[in-house]
C-alpha cells in the first residue's frame, strides 16, 4: 500500500469514529425523507412514484407548461432542475415561476420541468452505505417514470440538467456520467467540487460540525469514496463519451460566491480534457440561485435553446424514433383502456379509439 493511500485510510478511519459520535450528538436521521410536502404553484403538481431502488415510494414536483393541456398532440422537452442543499422545497416556485415566464415571453419552447426530491442533504449521490441511492433513484427510476406518464421527447435531444449549489455538482455528476441521456448540463453555482471535501471553502459558511454529518452520512467518511463521486472524477472518466455526444456544458457563478474557486478550477479542467463549455461569472452577484438565473440574462435562454433539439414534437410518434409505425400501434393496442401516460394522445384520461385514430392518420415519417 503506498504512503499516500495510507495516510487516506487513517484519515478514513479517524474520520469514522468522529463522524459516529458526531451522529449520536446530533440525532442523525435513522431513515431517509423519501416524499415531502406537496408545494402549491401556478402550474406545478406533486406527484409520487415506486422507486426500485429506494425500495419505497419517492415524491417530486413537475411543472406541465399550459401548452400540455391545451395541445395534446405534441410532446415536450424536459428540464431536470436539481435544487441546492437544506430544503427541497425551497426554490420550487421561484424556479417554476423564472422559467414559466421565459415559455411565455417566448425566450424557450414551452417545456416540462422535474424537480426531484434531494432530500436536504443528498449531494444527488449515492450513500456508501446503501441507505439514499440518490443517483440511482434519479436516474434509473425517476427519468423513466417521466418519460412513461407524460409526453415528453424521451431520447436525450429532449433532456437537460440544471441545477444550483449541490443541485449544480449533482448535474455534473449526473450529465457526465450519463451523456447518453442528457444533452445538456448547467452547473450554477456548483459545490462541492473541491479534492477534499472537509476543505471549507474561504469565507464558507457551513459549519464544521454540519460538514463532518454530510462526509459521515454520504461518503461514509472515506476520502477515496468521495473522490469516487467527485464531478471531477466522472467527468476524467468519461471525458470521451461527452465529447463524442456533443454535450452542451455550462458553469455560471457569481463574482462574491465562496465557491468561486473550485469552479474556476472545474472549468480549467474541461478545458485541459478537451470538453467545450461556458463559463460565466456574474459581477456582485453571491450564492443566491435566482440571482444568477436573472443575471445571465439571454445567455441562459440562449444555453437551453441549443441544449434542446427537438425532433420529436408528434404526440402520435410514441417511441420518438422519428416514425409513427407498429411500434406505436402495438404501444396504444398494449395499453388501451384508461389511462393518462404517453399513449393517451388526446389526454382525455382513455387510450382508445381517437388515440388510435391519430397514429393511423400520421402513418409515416415524421414531417
Amino acid at each position: 500500500m503506498s504512503h499516500a493511500r495510507g495516510v487516506l485510510g487513517s484519515l478514513s478511519l479517524g474520520l469514522r469514529i468522529v463522524a459516529a459520535t458526531l451522529c449520536a450528538a446530533v440525532a442523525c436521521p435513522a431513515s431517509a425523507q423519501w416524499t415531502t410536502a406537496p408545494v402549491t404553484a401556478p402550474g406545478v403538481q406533486y406527484r409520487t412514484f415506486s422507486s426500485a431502488a429506494a425500495g419505497t415510494t419517492v415524491s417530486f414536483h413537475i411543472y406541465l407548461p399550459p401548452a400540455y393541456a391545451n395541445e395534446p398532440n405534441r410532446r415536450f422537452p424536459v428540464l431536470y432542475w436539481l435544487h441546492g442543499s437544506g430544503d427541497p422545497l425551497a426554490g420550487i416556485t421561484q424556479v417554476t415561476g423564472y422559467l414559466s415566464s421565459g415559455m411565455a415571453q417566448g425566450l424557450i419552447p414551452p417545456m416540462i420541468v422535474v424537480i426531484p426530491n434531494g432530500m436536504n442533504y443528498s449531494m444527488w449521490c449515492n450513500s456508501k452505505n446503501g441507505v439514499v441511492p440518490m443517483e440511482d433513484v434519479v436516474l434509473n427510476d425517476l427519468v423513466p417514470h417521466v418519460d412513461a406518464t407524460f409526453r415528453t421527447i424521451a431520447q436525450r435531444s429532449g433532456r437537460i440538467l440544471d441545477g444550483f449549489s449541490m443541485g449544480g455538482a449533482g448535474s455534473g455528476r449526473f450529465g457526465f456520467r450519463r451523456p447518453d441521456l442528457f444533452a445538456g448540463i448547467s452547473m450554477l453555482g456548483a459545490g462541492p467540487l473541491q479534492v477534499d471535501f472537509l476543505e471549507e471553502p474561504l469565507g464558507g459558511s457551513t459549519s464544521e460540525q454540519l460538514r463532518l454529518q454530510i462526509f459521515a452520512t454520504v461518503w461514509g467518511s472515506d476520502p477515496l469514496y468521495y473522490l469516487s463521486q467527485n464531478p471531477r472524477t466522472i467527468v476524467a472518466d468519461r471525458a470521451e463519451a461527452v465529447i463524442a455526444a456533443q454535450t452542451r456544458v455550462r458553469q455560471g457563478i457569481g463574482s462574491l460566491d465562496t465557491l468561486v474557486p473550485m469552479n474556476e478550477e472545474f472549468s480549467a479542467l474541461l478545458t485541459k480534457l478537451g470538453i467545450p463549455h461556458g463559463y460565466t461569472v456574474l459581477p456582485g452577484i453571491g450564492h443566491n440561485a435566482g440571482a444568477v438565473l436573472n443575471n445571465l440574462g439571454q445567455a441562459n435562454w440562449d444555453f437551453y435553446n441549443a441544449a434542446l433539439a427537438i425532433p420529436c414534437r408528434l404526440a402520435a410518434d410514441i417511441d420518438c424514433n422519428g416514425l409513427v409505425d407498429g411500434a406505436d400501434l402495438t404501444a396504444i393496442l398494449a395499453n388501451w383502456g384508461e389511462g393518462d401516460g404517453p399513449e393517451d394522445l388526446d389526454g382525455d384520461g382513455f387510450v382508445g379509439g381517437s388515440d388510435l385514430a391519430q397514429v393511423l392518420t400520421n402513418w409515416g415519417p415524421v414531417q
